[in-house]
C-alpha cells in the first residue's frame, strides 16, 4: 500500500513539476492539461483547480475562473487565494450576491443589498496594463476588485478618467499618499467605460500659483484635473512594483517652469473652455492651446 501511494504521490509531483514548467514558458493551455491528469490521478486536489482557475483569471475567462476557483473553494474552505479570485470572477460576471458572500466570507465588510457594491474602501493607486506599458493612476475603491480611476491617464493607455476596472487582489507596489503608504493593485480589465474625455491644455503661467489657482478652479466643479510638466515621471519597474527609491525622488528639482501641459476630463469641451477663459487674464496666464487628445465618442 505505502509503495502504491508513494508512486501516486511521484506521478502528482512530476505532473506538477511539468505544467508549472509550461506556465512559465506562457504555454497554459499544455499546463492546464497537465492539471488536468492531476484531478484524474487525484479529483479533490484543491490547488490543482486553483491554479486552473488562476490561469484562466490571467485570460479574462471569468466563466472558467470562476468554475475552478469555486471547486477550489469549496474543497478547501481556507484557501485565501481561490476565495479572493472567485470574488474578482464574481465581480467580472455581475453575480452581486456571490460576490458579497465570498467578501462576508473574507471577514471583509460589504453593504448590504442587491446590485452593484458602491461603498468606498480607500484611494489607492492602480496599474493599468500591467503586461505592457504600464501606467500607475490613483483610484477610488468601490470594493475589494473594483476601483474608479480619479486621475487622468495618458491617452495611449487606452483608459480615462472616471472608467471603473476590475483589479487584482495583491499588492504589486506601494506609493506615499500623504504621509500614507497604499499599495498598488494591478488592473485585470475595464469594468465600465465613463463618458469623460481627455483633453490637454498647453498653457503659460508666470508663477506656480496660477497652476494652483488653476486647480481649484476645475476641483470645483469636480473636473479631474493634472498638471503633466510637473506630475508625470518615469520610474524603473523594480521601483513601480515595489517602493519608488530615493533616487527617483532626486530626479525631481523644484524649479520653475513656466510652460505647462494641464490634463483634464470632460464630457464637453466647453466645461472646459468656460473655465480656462475664466482663468486667463492674457497678462500673466495665457492658454495657448486645447485639443481633445482621447474621444470615447471614438472608442
Amino acid at each position: 500500500m505505502f509503495k502504491l501511494f508513494n508512486f501516486k504521490q511521484k506521478k502528482i509531483d512530476k505532473l506538477f513539476e511539468e505544467a508549472d514548467e509550461f506556465s512559465e514558458q506562457g504555454l497554459d493551455d499544455e499546463a492546464i492539461e497537465k492539471y488536468k491528469e492531476v484531478l484524474k490521478i487525484e479529483p479533490y486536489d484543491s490547488s490543482c483547480y486553483y491554479n486552473i482557475g488562476l490561469i484562466y483569471k490571467y485570460r479574462n475567462d471569468w466563466l472558467n475562473s470562476f468554475k475552478y476557483n469555486e471547486i477550489a473553494y469549496e474543497i478547501d474552505p481556507a484557501s485565501e487565494g481561490a476565495r479572493w479570485n472567485l470574488g474578482i470572477a464574481a465581480t467580472a460576471l455581475r453575480d452581486w450576491d456571490m460576490a458579497r458572500r465570498i467578501w462576508h466570507d473574507a471577514g471583509i465588510e460589504i453593504e448590504e443589498g442587491e446590485g452593484p457594491i458602491d461603498d468606498y474602501f480607500g484611494t489607492n493607486p492602480v496599474r493599468l496594463n500591467p503586461d505592457d506599458e504600464a501606467e500607475v493612476v490613483w483610484a477610488e475603491r468601490l470594493d475589494p476588485a473594483r476601483a474608479k480611476i480619479i486621475s487622468v491617464p495618458l491617452p495611449e493607455s487606452g483608459y480615462g478618467a472616471g472608467d471603473i476596472v476590475l483589479n487584482d487582489g495583491a499588492p504589486m507596489g506601494y506609493r506615499m499618499l500623504g504621509d500614507s503608504e497604499r499599495a498598488v493593485f494591478n488592473v485585470l480589465e475595464l469594468f465600465e467605460a465613463s463618458l469623460l474625455n481627455t483633453y490637454r491644455a498647453d498653457i503659460k503661467v508666470s508663477s506656480d500659483e496660477d497652476i494652483v489657482l488653476l486647480e481649484k478652479m476645475f476641483a470645483e466643479k469636480d473636473i479631474p484635473c493634472e498638471d503633466w510638466t510637473t506630475q508625470y515621471r518615469l520610474i524603473c519597474k523594480a521601483c513601480s512594483e515595489g517602493r519608488p527609491h530615493e533616487h527617483h525622488d532626486n530626479e525631481t528639482v523644484n524649479k520653475f517652469v513656466a510652460e505647462h501641459e494641464i490634463a483634464l476630463a470632460a464630457e464637453y469641451e466647453d466645461e472646459i473652455k468656460t473655465i480656462l477663459n475664466n482663468w486667463e487674464n492674457g497678462i500673466s496666464r495665457v492658454v495657448l492651446d486645447l485639443n481633445c487628445i482621447y474621444s470615447r465618442n471614438e472608442s
